[in-house]
């Protein structure tokens, strides 16, 4: 269990910072709410403290026999402000202390997350950006926000990301050492970097495909790590059962063939390649243009099918530019015999690691953790267990491994 203080901005994102606590105190986590005075214009105080626990506080001098001002930054393991206004942003930035919450940010020694929260404008504002860097500078990880329907008609960057997409960052934050100092470094800023995820469907018919389990969320989960260590993302998505991280572009497809021809176009100006997509091996050798009755088929159903164009491999062989190429092998065997069949694909691909994984009985499958193994052409980098959350910040270190020594 983790002591998380979750502070909320007064702007009317406000509201969905209620999920977000909720799915913190699910997950096992003490967390004491601190709102600015202006928050509890959008959710009242009884809302915090009845959903949180805690008496709920704003100013300096409240309790201050607990002097919670203090207190709070210091014991905390984690602080996380969603949403993050233009005004508090600015305030911190600044090192104001004219409220309890920048009181708290002043004397925080933890990793401290702002999910920033505003208009469009206010967002591109100079002033803002600025802002943001110095926080940044400084240690601070600031999420970008979401690009989406605003207050009123307007739409644009500067949405707060739903609290299903922000609860995976504060997961893999409290996981791990390294992926704060990772989110902290912004070591992915500047860089390009395209996953797929997901599985194809390669159609008999208009009606039925062949497919597979992949839910894609081993996928995304780098793709929203990539996104939180600075990188700008773009989740090619193949049937994925999960919301795409905010700010990152997505490119749907369906076959394994409109795969090939997306990750063909995305290359030249990828910096870092995950392949992380479930592709067919096989699709019919042609498809038939209605649907296929059953009255037809008494006898059985007889497929012809031909192998897909080997994608990892194409794009392993014919790179337009130098970039760390990561694959993956989904496999139903276990201990050296995994090790084997993931080193015979690595050979076979030509890409830089493969992350190979053990999916015998369906287990992995949509679920929330995993064990990998990564392995490059001359060694085994590692095996780890845990969150797919965490898991992904593995596999970004590993491949970053690979950029530096190239």
């Amino acid at each position: 269990m983790a002591r998380i203080v979750l502070g909320v901005a007064g702007g009317i994102a406000a509201y969905k910072a209620c999920e977000l606590l909720r799915l913190m105190t699910k997950a096992g986590h003490d967390v004491t709410v601190v709102p600015t005075e202006s928050a509890l214009n959008f959710v009242g105080r009884t809302t915090w403290e009845a959903l949180s626990g805690h008496p709920v506080k704003t100013q300096v001098f409240e309790g201050a026999d607990e002097v919670a001002h203090v207190r709070l930054g210091q014991q905390a393991d984690l602080v996380v402000i969603a949403p993050a206004t233009a005004d508090l942003i600015a305030r911190a930035a600044t090192g104001r202390a004219d409220d309890l919450l920048t009181n708290v940010l002043l004397t925080a020694h933890c990793p401290v997350m702002l999910a920033p929260a505003m208009h469009t404008e206010m967002w591109l504002h100079a002033a803002t950006q600025a802002n943001v860097a110095t926080l940044r500078e400084r240690g601070v990880i600031v999420v970008d926000p979401d690009d989406g329907r605003l207050t009123g008609p307007d739409s644009g960057p500067g949405r707060l990301p739903e609290a299903a997409d922000l609860f995976p960052n504060v997961a893999s934050l409290l996981e791990s050492e390294t992926v704060a100092a990772a989110a902290t470094r912004r070591d992915l800023a500047g860089r390009h970097v395209v996953v797929s995820a997901g599985g194809t469907r390669e159609h008999l018919d208009p009606v039925r495909y062949l497919g597979n389990s992949s839910s894609g969320l081993m996928g995304l989960s780098i793709a929203r790590a990539a996104a939180l260590r600075g990188a700008r993302v773009t989740v090619v998505a193949a049937h994925i059962e999960h919301p795409v991280p905010a700010g990152a572009t997505v490119r749907p497809v369906v076959s394994t063939a409109d795969l090939a021809e997306a990750m063909t176009e995305l290359a030249p100006e990828a910096d870092v390649i995950v392949m992380a997509v479930a592709a067919a091996d096989f699709t019919p050798r042609t498809a038939s243009a209605g649907k296929i009755k059953k009255e037809s088929a008494d006898a059985g159903l007889q497929l012809d099918l031909v192998q897909t164009t080997d994608v990892l491999k194409t794009l392993s062989h014919r790179r337009p530019r130098e970039q760390t190429i990561v694959g993956f092998a989904a496999e139903t065997a276990t201990g050296d015999e995994l090790l084997r069949l993931g080193q015979e694909k690595l050979a076979r691909k030509g890409c830089d690691l493969l992350v190979i994984n053990d999916v015998s009985g369906g287990g992995v499958f949509g679920q929330a953790d995993n064990a990998i193994t990564i392995v490059s052409p001359d060694a085994v980098i590692g095996s780890w267990t845990g969150s797919k959350g965490a898991l992904a910040h593995r596999i970004l270190d590993a491949a970053g491994a690979v950029g530096s020594a190239g």
